[in-house]
């Protein structure tokens, strides 16, 4: 597999919570907003911070399609990749994905209830941001 990078919000426990998911069970690698490099912010979009992204050698993935493709890709979630292969077959696919992704954006307080883990900005609170 081609170095794959997921880029998350570093100072949320619930995508702390999915981000330490993927680095325990592939070779993906996980890059914090406050870890990343020049070259690697370079390579996103202009507000990278309004979502994940996962950064691959064809390209950066924004949002669900983040989330998608890291699971498709990683083979963590084992019929993903054909369940994803036939969804995306649909016109309005893309578009329920999205709004799936940000519901659950704008639910990571309520999700993170159940889901979380400290926040590596916050472990070490004199590291400076």
């Amino acid at each position: 597999m081609a170095e794959l990078t997921l880029v998350y919000d570093d100072d949320c426990g619930f995508c702390t919570w999915w981000a330490e998911y993927f680095d325990e069970r592939t070779d993906v690698r996980i890059v914090g907003y406050r870890d990343l490099t020049p070259e690697l912010r370079e390579r996103l979009p202009e507000e990278y911070d309004s979502c994940s992204h996962l950064v691959a050698a064809d390209g950066v993935y924004s949002c669900g399609a983040s989330i998608e493709e890291a699971l498709v890709r990683t083979g963590v979630a084992a019929p993903l990749p054909e369940v994803a292969s036939f969804l995306r077959n649909f016109e309005d696919y893309e578009r329920l994905r999205e709004q799936g992704y940000r519901w659950v954006t704008n639910n990571r307080d309520l999700l993170g209830r159940v889901l979380s883990k400290t926040p590596p900005a916050r472990r070490n609170p004199e590291r400076e941001g």
